[in-house]
């Protein structure tokens, strides 16, 4: 058994808690992490709570400064966390009570735990929401500085990762980008839904103390208060919605690492990673591992396992709080921590990363990426469509006979498949020819990649000015 029951709750037990259930049931071996936000909150209460009149004015100096006190002995790693009192609140509650007395016994009117753990995970979330922002904004920055610098380099599109046409590297960059905004633009959606403030909710039905929840909120930089105290304290929506942008992010992170993965082998040769983000072999010394990319696409199943723990935690939950949701940290703080992990690591990488374009050229020079172009160019001499199709079908079976490219056929072999061919064929069957056709917004042409390069980042700063 262990020596007392909490003083926090223990009034009507009749004996101390095993002391098993105290460790199993305690949290503040991984809560702790919440210690800032749930001083900062504190401070926003007794503040609140003096301009009331619940708590003099000396009151209130008193506890915040024993709370700044204690925020000190944190930072400084000095402060004793108690399993026994269960989490972080409880624990900086003693410890204030500790440095001044019965005051810091006062601190907790008009709240709960319940209302209290839900505003600071949402303090915590919104810090750590800005904070993966700013490495998303670098990456989608860096990206799109590198398609506007390889808006001329030629490389093969790729459809079943078979050789389809030809685009620029710059043009698969900014698909890339597209991909992010869209991440960007959720995160950005969820930390509004983030930002709205449970305290003052209490446990699940308010407070009977004329407290000013507006007041707390605008202390804290909420948006607002929650309007309804039962919701307020048990909803998890945002953990869940942070954890399904997470998951969609992470997925266009491991889409990137698996072509980055391909492109680095000697089979594709296509870019070249510096090596302060790749490692060798233990065994084999010519080995450069990208390892960046590799472990990025692993990660990407944690975050997937976070966001279906998340909703099953919460599928069952009849209103209001449950212990279930103490679960609820664990599997968001990694999620977090996964997340602006692999974005600072992309961060830092992509802008690094050096394009062998004579490697991408030769690869689109290869299996036949400009038969689209030849059939599009019987189209506009007045052939159909399906006889146009036929009629390059036929080319290409020759050229895979003879190992000709059409480009590198006679203007003579050509027409051996359709006198409709004439010498102004062999401008739309290079690949500068190609990419260059593709001349309209969303086209691989390079004039339109760095078009598209330039209303990126405009449109990048534009959601920057509005953060």
């Amino acid at each position: 058994m262990s020596q007392a029951t909490n003083q926090s709750w223990g009034g009507r037990f009749s004996e101390p808690t095993d002391a098993f259930v105290a460790r199993f049931t305690a949290s503040v071996t991984f809560d702790q992490r919440l210690a800032r936000q749930d001083i900062q909150g504190s401070i926003a209460h007794a503040t609140m709570l003096a301009r009331v009149g619940v708590l003099t004015d000396d009151e209130r100096d008193t506890i915040i400064n024993g709370l700044t006190e204690i925020q000190g002995e944190i930072e400084r790693g000095e402060f004793n966390w108690s399993i026994p009192l269960e989490d972080v609140h409880m624990n900086i509650e003693a410890r204030l009570t500790d440095k001044i007395g019965i005051t810091g016994k006062k601190l907790h009117t008009g709240r709960s735990r319940n209302d209290q753990v839900a505003t600071d995970i949402r303090l915590f979330m919104r810090d750590e929401i800005d904070v993966i922002e700013a490495e998303l904004v670098r990456l989608r920055e860096g990206m799109i500085e590198l398609a506007d610098r390889e808006a001329d380099t030629i490389m093969p599109g790729f459809t079943h990762l078979q050789t389809a046409q030809p685009v620029t590297f710059g043009h698969h960059l900014l698909a890339w980008q597209e991909m992010l905004t869209r991440d960007h633009e959720r995160l950005l959606d969820c930390r509004k839904r983030v930002n709205v403030m449970p305290l003052g909710a209490a446990a699940l039905a308010g407070t009977t103390y004329p407290i000013d929840r507006h007041v707390t909120a605008e202390l804290l930089g909420f948006d607002r208060p929650a309007e309804n105290s039962l919701d307020a304290v048990s909803d998890r929506d945002f953990a869940i919605e942070f954890t399904s942008f997470a998951s969609i992010l992470l997925m266009h992170l491991s889409r990137m690492s698996e072509e980055l993965v391909l492109w680095t082998s000697a089979q594709f040769d296509f870019i070249d990673l510096p090596d302060r983000f790749c490692t060798g072999s233990s065994i084999m010394p010519q080995k450069k591992n990208p390892d960046v990319p590799e472990l990025v696409r692993g990660k990407t199943g944690r975050v997937y396992g976070h966001l279906m723990a998340l909703l099953t935690l919460m599928k069952s939950q009849p209103l209001a709080y449950n212990k279930d949701n103490q679960e609820d940290k664990e599997p968001l703080f990694d999620a977090v921590d996964t997340v602006r992990d692999c974005l600072k690591a992309f961060a830092d990488m992509v802008p690094a990363i050096e394009p062998k374009k004579d490697s991408m050229y030769e690869a689109a020079r290869r299996g036949f990426s400009t038969a689209t172009d030849l059939a599009d160019y019987l189209v506009r001499k007045g052939v159909a469509f399906r006889d146009a199709h036929e009629i390059v079908g036929q080319s290409v079976a020759y050229g895979l006979k003879t190992k000709k490219d059409l480009s590198e056929m006679t203007l003579e072999e050509l027409q051996q498949f359709s006198a409709t061919i004439g010498q102004d064929v062999f401008e739309v069957l290079t690949l500068e020819g190609s990419v260059a056709a593709r001349n309209h917004i969303g086209g691989t042409a390079p004039d339109q990649v760095r078009a598209a390069a330039s209303r990126a980042s405009e449109a990048l700063a534009a959601l920057k000015g509005d953060a």
